[in-house]
């Protein structure tokens, strides 16, 4: 979530739907010949996440359930921090549109009558829960957090929600962005809070749960900010989230003040660790997403994780704003919408985030076949293979289709620049070269001219008479 006065008082398109990046140019053969037996996917459903942006307009610190049901349900901010909102749908696409409930106001005076700020919803032991911070009505910053509880299918009934109260931490003071994560039949909480005597903003805490209301544990602290990027304005970790995989606990959190300079963080545990150990967490030295100014998506955090509609593609929720420069205090601008797009994964087993992407159509990655752990990836102008490289975005591309039937290969990272052919050179440029893709057995060989396709010879990118197979991934 973010905060302002108190910082300084405290120190696809969806599936099957046609884009540009569908398989317009798409031939029935391969240049060999050999037709491939049945209908290849379109790039909507390669990349298996909806494209567009914003999902949801002026809706900040987003939180989208995994389909429960066969129903998403998502809460975040909304502007005028009065409220807490609910709505639900069978798709993420379809959240864009849903009607949304409000299933609970903030009184007009007193305890909770001021700033209500990042809602989540979780399912826990068959019933609902909302943990979200609020100040008072006569101190609008006096935040701390609080748990709502519904017995009902669904959560967007308001007629099913109580207040279970306040959440009491071992101390009174600042308290916001609570996630909640079961592992290996435990309930955690994590959240963000001001801790006295160390002077930062909000560090970051993690205690086992009694109840969904209830601690079990003493906190420990597992994160606090101290990273250049992450006192930039104000010294922030907040808005953790949880993603369990791959033998590790992956916990993203945001850090900084909420302009431009807002960005993500991430902690790793060993899932085998004990989790209410400070030293089992491990800080990731860098922010793992940024601002980018190509892309033109500025302050980009207070993330959360679902699954697409296939159950097992990961998908990264964030907001983020589309311009820099904000007039006034950036707590008041109303512009941080959500936004979604797809999880990578590294052959390691750590997360790809990435960039924000930007607008445009679904994303895919080039493999060559007969070197399937090799991706396509810029650097600068040159365009070659590397085998699993870590800066996802330089190795993003999307295809954009042309009137004439043809395509050209966008960059991801660099929007203005495309696949561009010259003799037998493959590089970016400003003007790319039309392409046509025709299917193969392997994936699909990319033609550049009559006869002339490209070419992937151990790890360099040219053009020949013969062609690569490459797949879509």
């Amino acid at each position: 979530m973010t905060y302002a006065m108190s910082r300084r008082t405290l120190l696809r398109g969806s599936l099957g739907v046609t884009t540009a990046g569908a398989l317009a140019g798409l031939g029935a053969a391969s240049a060999e010949g050999n037709p491939r037996p049945g209908t290849p996917p379109t790039d909507a459903e390669i990349y298996g996440v909806t494209t567009k942006d914003p999902l949801i307009s002026q809706r900040a610190d987003p939180w989208i359930t995994r389909p429960v049901n066969g129903t998403y349900y998502f809460t975040g901010s909304v502007p005028e921090y009065d409220r807490l909102v609910i709505r639900g749908a069978s798709t993420l696409d379809g959240l864009s549109t849903a009607e949304e409930s409000v299933i609970w106001r903030r009184p007009a005076s007193g305890t909770m009558g001021g700033h209500i700020w990042a809602p989540e919803l979780h399912r826990i032991g068959g019933k609902w829960y909302i943990y979200f911070a609020a100040g008072d009505a006569g101190d609008v910053f006096r935040i701390r957090t609080y748990v709502m509880e519904s017995a009902l299918d669904d959560p967007r009934d308001p007629a099913g929600w109580t207040l279970k109260g306040q959440l009491r931490t071992e101390w009174d003071g600042f308290t916001l962005d609570a996630t909640s994560f079961s592992h290996r039949g435990k309930q955690y909480l994590v959240w963000a809070q001001s801790e006295p005597e160390i002077a930062v903003n909000s560090s970051l805490y993690i205690a086992r749960m009694a109840n969904p209301w209830t601690f079990a544990t003493k906190p420990t602290r597992i994160a606090t900010p101290t990273l250049s990027w992450e006192i930039l304005g104000y010294r922030v970790n907040e808005g953790p989230a949880v993603l369990i995989r791959n033998g590790r606990v992956f916990l993203t959190f945001s850090a900084s003040a909420t302009d431009a300079r807002y960005a993500m963080g991430l902690l790793t545990a060993d899932a085998d660790a004990d989790l209410l150990k400070r030293e089992s967490w491990t800080k990731t030295p860098d922010p793992i997403f940024v601002t980018n100014e190509k892309t033109k998506r500025y302050g980009p955090g207070h993330n959360s994780f679902t699954v697409a509609e296939d159950g097992k593609t990961d998908v990264l929720v964030y907001h983020a704003r589309d311009y820099r420069d904000i007039t006034g205090d950036p707590l008041y601008d109303p512009n941080r919408h959500t936004r979604v797009q797809k999880l990578y994964w590294h052959e390691d087993g750590t997360p790809l985030f990435g960039i924000p992407v930007g607008d445009g159509g679904p994303i895919v990655r080039l493999s060559p076949a007969d070197a399937p752990r090799w991706f396509v990836r810029h650097t600068g102008d040159e365009v070659k293979t590397e085998k699993a490289p870590r800066d996802l975005e330089k190795t993003q591309f999307r295809f954009v289709a042309a009137a004439d039937g043809t395509e050209t290969i966008q960059s991801v990272d660099e929007p203005g620049r495309f696949v561009t052919v010259t003799g037998t050179t493959v590089s970016l440029s400003a003007t790319g070269t039309p392409v046509t893709r025709v299917a193969s057995r392997q994936g699909v060989t990319i033609r550049v001219a009559p006869g002339r396709y490209l070419r992937h010879v151990n790890g360099t990118l040219t053009v020949s008479d013969k062609a690569t197979a490459f797949r879509l991934s």
